[in-house]
């Protein structure tokens, strides 16, 4: 019965310490580039879209398709920099358990 009351107690804490890392992930922000930064996405640790620019430069209206890939670029590079914030910061407060798949 001990053992269940601190893995209790480790689980409680394990919650909590979740609850932070989510909050603090609501106040950080990761930028996505494209083509030498020419896209810019800004987005949330809760993978909320912040901002978008796009330099003059690369709007043609005769290819309108390029700088839809750049905009695809940049979000998806903006989207990879958040996973793996994600999993930095609630990997930290897992080192404790060793469930599989959880980070």
């Amino acid at each position: 019965m001990k053992n269940m009351n601190q893995l209790m107690k480790q689980a409680k804490k394990l919650q909590e310490d979740m609850a932070q890392a989510q909050e603090a992930l609501g106040n950080m922000t990761v930028v996505g580039q494209a083509s030498g930064d020419v896209v810019r996405i800004e987005l949330s640790g809760h993978r909320k879209i912040q901002s978008v620019k796009i330099k003059p430069e690369v709007v043609d209206k005769d290819d309108v398709d390029m700088l839809e890939d750049l905009i695809l670029t940049a979000l998806r590079d903006a989207e990879h920099k958040v996973e793996v914030l994600v999993e930095e910061q609630m990997g930290k407060y897992a080192k404790g358990f060793n469930i599989p798949g959880l980070f």
